[in-house]
């Protein structure tokens, strides 16, 4: 591992402020807790540079890495540090993340953008995930909707037009929750983050699976200024409303095996949407009712498509429905586009997959706020590396974090002392060395440590 990537991604963690946000707002007693700054961005260096348990921090003191980060603390240290933490200390630590995040935007512009990714909107996704783990010493492991044995993270992402999404909330939860649990606290807390980054006047989306599709989460989302698209579940009274559907006013969209006529420029597809209005939570009392659009796709049903092919034709079209409440602005998201908007949705997929192909590999703990923490500095190091890339150009942009790593992080270099003065040597003519030396121009200036 050479320290030449980590520099310029440490000198931008240093101007963003992660130090002394953490000193500032952090207080784990002891002497377990001192110097919080450093220990935090030990912790976040070591996960930027590959790190997914407390032993493999052992990287920011190997070889010429120890010469270039002085200060880097021990495995040792760092776990116990970890161990120290209570709830109230993981809460500290996401406001240190949620402030790092705007420190970031303001100093890399990873949240800039124009006009927002969809029909003006900021997209902001909700959605929660099972961390895979191992032995019976994890506090709060447990077998949720997945079958998985494991803890649950929730995460909030933000996504731009042109950018890689960023994380804006999080928090680890017991395997054996459920997925709405704690939703309405950190949706509010994501729209409030979201707004604080990208600007109040920007009108913000959050977008969720039927999981979400509860009083909490909505009202947590309407009350910070933002719309909803949310799945809804085929309750009794959403399958009153599409039964109440006409058969007219359907249109075909781009879709599997869709072909566009190019003569009348429409889809010619067999999926179809349309959209009729509703009230979400109509049975509860009045201050909770929430008007909107029920946009409601349809698709042939595939075992009767599949008994019309072996000559079996059925007396009437039978169609599988797909519904989701929303209370976007008709005349920015339409029908067809706020379908549309809503089925990207799954981009936090890619997320989960980013932090569990990364820091969120191992939850190194047997204690639960260790772990707690150690999600939120996993979210930290996510976020550090996306604002390194917004200032590396275009080309690495919207990168997963390992080819990222490949490309701008772990750089051979040789360190070398001249008059008490260190300098790294990089290779010449590598395939990314013009991104790196973009990095890198625009996060020190001057820079910390002379590289030739």
């Amino acid at each position: 591992m050479s320290a030449g990537g980590l520099v310029p991604v440490l000198a931008l963690a240093e101007s963003a402020g992660l130090r002394e946000l953490t000193d500032e707002r952090l207080s784990v007693p002891t002497d377990k807790g001192a110097n919080a700054g450093l220990k935090v961005a030990s912790l976040v260096a070591g996960m930027v540079a590959g790190a997914d348990s407390i032993d493999d921090m052992g990287l920011l003191r190997h070889g010429g890495m120890g010469r270039v980060f002085t200060r880097a603390y021990a495995p040792s240290t760092l776990g116990s540090f970890l161990r120290a933490f209570t709830f109230g200390h993981v809460r500290q630590l996401d406001a240190v993340a949620s402030r790092f995040l705007i420190g970031l935007a303001d100093r890399a512009g990873t949240a800039e953008t124009g006009p927002g990714s969809d029909g003006g909107y900021m997209l902001l996704d909700v959605d929660d995930t099972i961390i895979e783990v191992h032995g019976h010493a994890k506090q709060g492991a447990g077998f949720g909707y997945s079958g998985v044995r494991g803890l649950n993270a929730l995460l909030a992402t933000v996504t731009t037009a042109g950018r890689a999404p960023v994380i804006v909330a999080q928090r680890l939860r017991k395997g054996a929750c459920g997925s709405p649990r704690g939703a309405k606290r950190l949706v509010a807390d994501a729209v409030k983050t979201t707004r604080r980054v990208l600007g109040e006047d920007r009108p913000v989306l959050v977008r969720a699976d039927s999981a979400f599709y509860t009083r909490g989460a909505v009202h947590g989302a309407l009350k910070g200024g933002a719309a909803v698209s949310v799945t809804v579940r085929m309750n009794t009274a959403v399958k009153k409303a599409i039964s109440a559907i006409g058969d007219d006013g359907w249109t075909p969209i781009e879709y599997t095996d869709a072909i566009f006529d190019e003569e009348t420029k429409t889809w010619i597809s067999r999926a179809e949407v349309t959209e009729i209005d509703f009230t979400a939570f109509a049975s509860a009392k009045k201050a909770d009712r929430v008007p909107g659009r029920l946009v409601v796709r349809r698709i042939p049903d595939f075992n009767a498509d599949r008994n019309k092919a072996a000559g079996q034709d059925t007396l009437f079209d039978v169609w599988r429905f797909h519904a989701f409440f929303t209370t976007s602005d008709k005349a920015v998201l339409d029908t067809v586009a706020a379908d549309k908007t809503h089925r990207h949705h799954a981009i936090i997929e890619q997320v989960h997959a980013d932090l569990k192909n990364s820091a969120l590999a191992h939850l190194p703990s047997g204690r639960f706020n260790a772990n707690a923490a150690w999600l939120v500095l996993a979210v930290m190091a996510f976020n550090l590396t996306r604002a390194a890339t917004a200032l590396s150009g275009t080309d690495l942009a919207t990168a997963t974090t390992a080819t990222i790593r490949h490309k701008l992080i772990t750089v051979p270099a040789r360190v070398a002392t001249s008059a008490r003065r260190i300098t790294v040597h990089l290779p010449r003519d590598w395939p990314w060395e013009t991104a790196w030396a973009a990095m890198f121009d625009r996060v020190s200036d001057p820079p910390a440590v002379p590289v030739a």
